[in-house]
């Protein structure tokens, strides 16, 4: 079921705010940051998840992150977890969770994702938290459902499912590791394919340029989440991400850095819901 990723085929269902809407219905959204030397990488998806819409981000962190986090942060919340357990009490309220940009190759990133996964929330998984599944895929698999979402760029991608991209090119790719994963995966590219395992897949064409900068990745993270976290269908949510993420990049055009693509949104925004 191969769709193209016009915004009339996704514009209808974003959300929008009732009259009597409140922060927390709107929808909340977690970020797992890195330690104190690898906090932007979060820092980036929180405003992203914001900017889209999510009425509460809040970034999850190490103690001795915290003091780094704290002058940066201002509409984002933050609190900090000294062990998986504690993480995972802190994102019960959560509606999604992004855990991977710069959480670090380490144990412990595997174990904060599985207690992610204990509270249900809907899981935007992404960089390091696919990085460290390489060897062990399946393990990954078996906590995942089909409201999850798996961000790889194509080296990370390969690490995950390696040899289907030379197999079967990226759009048969994308479908099978979606079907093998069991959610929804979001292969990045200038044309990123979004993929579900019920078979619905995208490919978003002409994706901009000035993309390629560092932590454009994280922003598309953020995005994602923060549409998840608002009740969009995850797949929906992915494809409509990708198109106002290369949206918001065309319109800012050179010298964009990552930082730009969350600050854009509110005018991608206005134009698709027409305000």
């Amino acid at each position: 079921m191969k769709s193209g990723n016009a915004p009339s085929e996704w514009r209808h269902l974003l959300p929008r705010p009732g009259p009597d809407a409140h922060k927390h219905a709107r929808g909340r959204l977690g970020v797992v940051s890195g330690g104190p030397l690898n906090t932007g990488a979060a820092r980036l998806s929180a405003r992203a998840g914001l900017r889209i819409g999510a009425g509460l981000v809040k970034v999850f962190c190490p103690p001795d992150a915290a003091p780094v986090l704290a002058p940066t942060l201002e509409a984002v919340m933050l609190a900090s977890f000294a062990s998986p357990d504690q993480l995972q009490n802190l994102a019960e309220p959560m509606d999604a969770v992004v855990i991977g940009p710069a959480a670090g190759l380490t144990e412990g990133t595997a174990l904060n994702l599985g207690a992610l996964v204990r509270t249900g929330a809907a899981l935007v998984v992404d960089a390091d938290a696919l990085t460290l599944f390489r060897d062990r895929s399946d393990e990954l698999f078996a906590w995942l459902d089909r409201d999850d979402v798996l961000t790889p760029h194509e080296g990370e991608f390969e690490r995950l499912f390696p040899g289907l991209l030379e197999a079967l090119g990226r759009e048969g790719a994308a479908a099978e590791a979606s079907r093998r994963a069991g959610a929804v995966v979001v292969l990045k590219g200038s044309a990123t394919v979004v993929a579900a395992p019920d078979g619905r897949m995208t490919v978003n064409g002409g994706g901009s340029p000035w993309l390629a900068t560092a932590g454009s990745g994280d922003v598309l993270a953020g995005m994602i989440g923060g549409l998840v976290a608002q009740h969009m269908d995850s797949f929906d949510a992915a494809r409509a991400a990708v198109w106002m993420h290369s949206e918001a990049a065309r319109r800012f055009g050179p010298g964009l850095i990552a930082e730009d693509l969350p600050d854009g949104l509110p005018a991608v925004l206005a134009d698709l819901l027409g305000n």
